[in-house]
């Protein structure tokens, strides 16, 4: 079956691997436009378009999804359907109806669970066990078409957004080639969602990343984890320096402090914070302008005693 493949790096990555190596055709290759990159800033082209150029794949870069001059120059490439894979566009009427078979979704969360845009951050915020991908197609709503294939697995105690991004890439690449398979078969099958069960995720911004200390310490260990590698889970520190969290433990049988959330427990043996409930200790953190360390190192050299406060980002 032909189609064309509507994607963003990282997510969309393997999956464009995986189906150029299936039986389908990818007639196209449909991305943002190239954007400055690395220490330069100089513009460049994204992973994906490298690939496509090396496959021999058309590459179609355009600032809107909605010019109908865009439109125009896929349709006449005749993709029977097309896959999105985090596109970062909002898909109209016109283009959802350009392929014979519309358009299917690989969306990196058990639908209807987490539609929107950050789904890997929010299952891990909200303590879910368990994440996966659905295939689902894309209709005139935020996510809410019918789902074709859902695949499951379980979210590690201590995986990062960026890990299990990464493991929901690989599995999303099966989804999406099984899922074109069924379609070409005609053999495709798909279930209503259950608008009852529907939670949202929004687009995250860099503020979303601020460590509010008054949260429970359970709260703050999966915050860092949801926010790593971005937006970063962002403190600030003594001197208005600001502090990312990468990695931390929390420790909710501790005695409760009587300290002020924020406020540094312990910084001779290891990083220990107390929060709204339990205590934090801090593992790994980049201070600004320094690189990731571990964080009784950060804490030997910026001399910093038990009783320092650290604080929302300025």
């Amino acid at each position: 079956m032909r189609l064309a493949f509507l994607g963003s790096p990282p997510f969309a990555g393997p999956i464009f691997e995986r189906v150029l190596e299936s039986a389908h055709e990818v007639g196209a290759l449909v991305t943002a436009p190239d954007r400055p990159r690395g220490r330069g800033r100089a513009v460049a082209p994204s992973t994906l378009v490298e690939t496509a150029r090396a496959r021999g794949v058309v590459v179609l870069q355009p600032a809107s999804a909605r010019a109908a001059d865009f439109q125009a120059e896929l349709r006449a490439l005749r993709p029977e359907v097309l896959l999105v894979a985090s596109y970062g566009q909002i898909l109209d009427r016109a283009m959802l109806a350009l392929a014979p078979h519309g358009a299917l979704n690989v969306h990196a969360s058990l639908l209807p669970r987490h539609r929107g845009a950050s789904p890997v951050q929010a299952a891990i915020r909200a303590g879910d066990e368990e994440s996966g991908v659905s295939i689902q197609r894309i209709v005139a709503a935020l996510d809410e078409g019918d789902v074709l294939l859902l695949k499951r697995t379980p979210i590690g105690a201590r995986e990062t957004a960026g890990e299990l991004l990464g493991r929901l890439a690989a599995l999303g690449a099966k989804a999406a080639v099984e899922a074109l398979d069924l379609v070409a078969s005609g053999h495709a099958r798909f279930t209503p969602q259950d608008p009852a069960r529907a939670t949202y995720a929004r687009k995250l911004a860099k503020a979303d990343g601020v460590i509010d200390w008054s949260l429970p310490a359970l709260e703050l260990e999966r915050h860092v984890r949801a926010m790593t590698p971005w937006p970063g889970a962002l403190t600030n520190a003594p001197a208005g320096r600001s502090l990312i969290v990468t990695a931390a433990r929390a420790c909710p049988t501790a005695a409760h402090p009587t300290a002020a959330p924020g406020t540094l427990l312990e910084t001779r043996t290891a990083c220990v914070v107390a929060t709204g409930a339990g205590v934090l200790e801090l593992e790994r953190v980049t201070a600004q302008g320094k690189r990731s360390m571990g964080a009784l190192e950060w804490l030997h050299g910026a001399r910093l005693e038990p009783g320092t406060r650290l604080g929302a980002a300025r």
